[in-house]
């Protein structure tokens, strides 16, 4: 049997996902729950799965850029697909970290179409 070693930027990743899934995990289950805010979708890709929402609630999000907060959603199965100007309740989570000396950024936003 031989040694399987990772490369370092998996590992970090898979270290980064893991952390976020016990953060996201704690924040659903905890006392204190997110309260989830309303934004309007400017734009969705959905090959991407790139969702850009826009108002004052995405503008005070943390990884707001130029009035808008972009970043990938993560959906449930029989969730609707968004379109420009539905109102959409969410959370998101920004990150960033360092790796091979360039600074990489990743926003997640969870949520759906409000009804």
């Amino acid at each position: 049997m031989r040694n399987v070693t990772l490369p370092a930027p998996v590992f970090v990743a898979g270290a980064i996902m893991c952390l976020l899934a016990g953060y996201l995990l704690g924040m659903v289950t905890g006392p204190s729950q997110a309260n989830p805010t309303v934004a309007k979708v400017a734009s969705y890709d959905a090959q991407t799965k790139e969702l850009c929402l826009e108002g004052k609630a995405a503008e005070g999000q943390e990884g707001a850029q130029g009035g808008e907060l972009c970043g990938v959603w993560r959906r449930t199965v029989d969730s609707a697909t968004p379109s420009k100007g539905d109102d959409f309740k969410f959370v998101s989570v920004a990150t960033s970290g360092n790796f091979d000396g360039e600074t990489h950024r990743q926003v997640v936003i969870y949520g759906d179409v409000v009804k």
